[in-house]
């Protein structure tokens, strides 16, 4: 999808200034001592277009499943605007957010430990639909339940067997179908596929497609490997350390990277020709990631930087460009 036609697109969820800190206690601490707080999300801004997957990458513990979670209302934001449909959501009641949860799911990284192993397939995928429509007949819940079944790549004979009973790829296929028995318009794939095989990944990322272009969804899909998230996505953002560090489309992300940080992801990626992944130049980060607790000061990537000068310990750099792409980094112009 070319980034006109994507522009041209309603925008479904709207992110500006995202914030989600955790207050931390180490040891024995006094009333007047200040609270140190864990920034696991600190102003990132965003948004989805309909019928657009957004991929997100990042290092473990840079805030990708945090960002998902603080979305859909699981863990509580401590600033910002998440707005869905024009509706901002943080600070509605629990009302709100339940209503929303009928357009917005989510698709967890464990297959098996996301599934309740006492309930059957059927009563899993089923489980939305008797919560949010319980006056819908057994007949009813049970047909669609098995054309899920049947959509996902499961034999509707296996309904009323439990998780144990299935691989990993056929447990995540039931996590898929739960997610999307309701039909929402936007799924949130919490690396979907880090769990499994590399060929079932393969084949759960053609599903998600497929399903895509079935039903119409939306995608926010977050992911460590580089190249999963390249073949799905049409945009990328790249996270560090709880920001928002660059953004655009996957082949200007992937093919002409701007910020430091996301050259040495890119640099890493394997190149399938084994003449060509022999002589790359890979560019190493230097240093540890810095705890989240204590972030540097300005640029949060500048203790790592190989290009970081004075300027970015004292300025604190923003998301700036146009829509195809867009970098937080002081010393890159993205126009």
């Amino acid at each position: 999808m070319n980034d006109i036609a994507l522009k041209d697109r309603k925008v479904l969820l709207e992110i500006a200034d995202l914030r989600v800190h955790f207050d931390i206690k180490e040891g024995k601490q006094w009333f007047w001592q200040p609270k140190k707080s864990l920034k696991a999300v600190d102003g990132v801004s965003l948004r989805l277009y309909e019928g657009e997957t957004l991929g997100v990458v990042g290092e473990s513990g840079c805030g990708k499943s945090t960002l998902a979670r603080a979305i859909i209302g699981l863990v509580k934001a401590k600033g910002g605007r998440v707005t869905w449909l024009g509706r901002d959501l943080l600070g509605q009641d629990d009302k709100a957010w339940r209503d929303a949860r009928t357009d917005i799911q989510m698709i967890f990284q464990d297959p098996l430990a996301s599934l309740n192993p006492r309930m059957t397939v059927g009563d899993i995928i089923a489980e939305p639909l008797k919560t949010y429509y319980p006056k819908m007949a057994k007949r009813e819940v049970s047909e669609k339940v098995r054309a899920m079944m049947m959509k996902v790549g499961l034999l509707p004979n296996l309904i009323n067997r439990y998780p144990h009973e299935f691989s990993g790829g056929q447990c995540q296929r039931i996590g898929i179908a739960r997610a999307l028995i309701l039909e929402p318009k936007l799924v949130i794939c919490d690396e979907p596929v880090s769990a499994l095989d590399v060929s079932i990944q393969a084949q759960v990322v053609n599903l998600l497609q497929k399903l895509q272009r079935e039903m119409g969804l939306s995608l926010i899909f977050i992911a460590h490997d580089l190249a999963v998230v390249k073949h799905i996505s049409d945009r990328v953002l790249v996270m560090y350390l709880g920001h928002a560090v660059e953004l655009g489309t996957y082949d200007q992300v992937y093919h002409q990277p701007l910020h430091p940080y996301t050259q040495a992801l890119m640099s890493a990626v394997p190149i399938p020709d084994p003449d060509k992944e022999l002589t790359k130049q890979v560019q190493l980060l230097e240093g540890e990631l810095p705890s989240p607790i204590d972030p540097p000061s300005g640029c949060v990537f500048r203790t790592r930087c190989p290009q970081a000068v004075a300027e970015c310990a004292k300025t604190k750099p923003v998301l700036e460009g146009n829509f195809s792409h867009a970098v937080s980094c002081l010393k890159v112009d993205p126009l």
